[in-house]
């Protein structure tokens, strides 16, 4: 499988992750970083992304302007969902929020995933100003915990 079509399978996947297809994707010292306040890893990760996707079953990626080059692939994404489930994010100090039935859109964002034999070890966003975990929670009414 060539790095964009593995790019496509990863965010497929990435919209239902309890099935476990989506850390077949990752590898396993796999690093995202940009919207968190500290990289993280895949067991992190894939908390964080089943959260969300639990809370918003309509999750989108809305994945755009994919270019390759070699084993990285960069493309713009803009995040929506609405908050029908209660979000129970992995984070020290989080409370469970009960379902809002708030619809987020974050701002487009620039993304970039590296690979290595066709599976992804680095996910990196701009961390643009609203986007991630703390935009995803501005938009729904929540602030931040305190780290």
């Amino acid at each position: 499988m060539n790095t964009l079509d593995a790019l496509k399978a990863a965010l497929v996947a990435g919209t239902s992750p309890q099935d476990g297809k989506f850390a077949e994707l990752l590898a396993d010292d796999m690093v995202f970083a940009g919207p968190v306040p500290q990289p993280i890893g895949k067991r992190e990760f894939l908390a964080l992304q089943i959260a969300m996707v639990k809370a918003m079953p309509d999750w989108n990626f809305n994945a755009t302007d994919f270019k390759q080059d070699g084993d990285k692939v960069t493309c713009m994404f803009q995040i929506t969902g609405t908050q029908t489930g209660e979000l129970n994010l992995p984070m020290p100090g989080m409370p469970k929020i009960p379902p809002t039935g708030k619809r987020v859109s974050l701002p487009k964002e620039g993304m970039t995933f590296t690979f290595r034999d066709s599976k992804v070890t680095r996910i990196e966003s701009q961390g643009l100003k609203n986007s991630g975990v703390a935009g995803v929670l501005a938009q729904l009414g929540v602030s931040m915990p305190q780290m």
